[in-house]
């Protein structure tokens, strides 16, 4: 068991938090910006909560952070009331916002000041995974830290694994979503094709889902995508904001990204329907606008 405080309870953190203390055993200290969020999750399972991230992280070995994005991270990191002012000597701070590989870096630089070490960690499976304690993890940092955090993270996860250096893993994240981006479009562009075309969507599904066109998203999101569903999953606003760390880093490394710039337009215009809290597979909404 080890003494763990964890940072933000939003959709993401509030499940995940919940499994380091039952599944994981950890003594589990949470902040989060809505006090009443955190007594209710303390009254779900125990633990404590406190008033400042600092108060949380004093005396924890493993600092976890799930916010919103770079501001929210310096927010609850930087400053007199921030995690790092409090972190304890051979503490491990462990990210697991979506934000860019420059903040973790930064982090890093701040944890290694206050003899810490520091671990970037996205996350990736939605709300379902969070809830299940199914994560995909992507991680940078240090061999020797990732070994001594993996038995931790391992609580909320499926799959942990080691990128390379710190921000490694902030990078692999914006492969994944990059991915998505791509993938949820040409499955939008396929169903609206066959609805056009008078085919039986789940017939249709059945059958090519089993080829070399599935996905996770064609099992997942096919059958709420036509009934015209969208409230099952990671929100347009939040994947607008992962697309924006995307286009900046690769205009900072020179990568092309072409279809990702055009699908991040795509969902500009989800926006501007009122789509800003639908989920990702409402790319399809926005072609069968009337």
């Amino acid at each position: 068991m080890a003494k763990v405080a964890f940072i933000g309870l939003g959709v993401m953190g509030y499940p995940m938090a919940g499994h380091l203390k039952t599944k994981g055993g950890h003594d589990v200290t949470v902040y989060n910006r809505t006090f009443s969020k955190a007594e209710a999750w303390v009254a779900a399972y125990g633990g404590k909560a406190e008033k400042t991230p600092a108060d949380a992280a004093r005396d924890a070995d493993f600092v976890f952070t799930c916010v919103g994005n770079d501001d929210d991270l310096r927010s609850v990191t930087i400053g007199e009331d921030g995690v790092i002012a409090a972190l304890k000597p051979g503490a491990v701070l462990i990210d697991n916002t979506t934000a860019s590989a420059e903040v973790a870096r930064e982090f890093d630089e701040a944890a290694r000041a206050k003899g810490c070490a520091f671990i970037d960690a996205p996350v990736s499976g939605g709300q379902a995974g969070a809830e299940n304690g199914v994560l995909t993890v992507m991680c940078g940092g240090e061999e020797a830290v990732f070994e001594k955090a993996r038995p931790v993270i391992d609580a909320y996860a499926r799959m942990v694994g080691l990128m390379g250096p710190v921000g490694s893993g902030q990078l692999a994240k914006m492969v994944n979503q990059i991915c998505i981006a791509g993938l949820v479009q040409g499955l939008a562009e396929g169903i609206h094709f066959g609805k056009q075309a008078g085919l039986d969507i789940e017939k249709l599904v059945e059958v090519i889902s089993k080829g070399a066109a599935g996905s996770w998203q064609m099992e997942n999101r096919h059958k709420t995508m036509n009934q015209d569903k969208y409230d099952f999953g990671f929100a347009v606003d939040w994947m607008r904001k992962d697309l924006g760390i995307v286009l900046s880093e690769a205009r900072r490394n020179g990568a092309k990204l072409p279809v990702t710039a055009l699908v991040d337009q795509f969902y500009g215009d989800v926006q501007q329907m009122g789509g800003r809290r639908w989920d990702t597979s409402s790319l399809l909404a926005r072609l069968e606008k009337k």
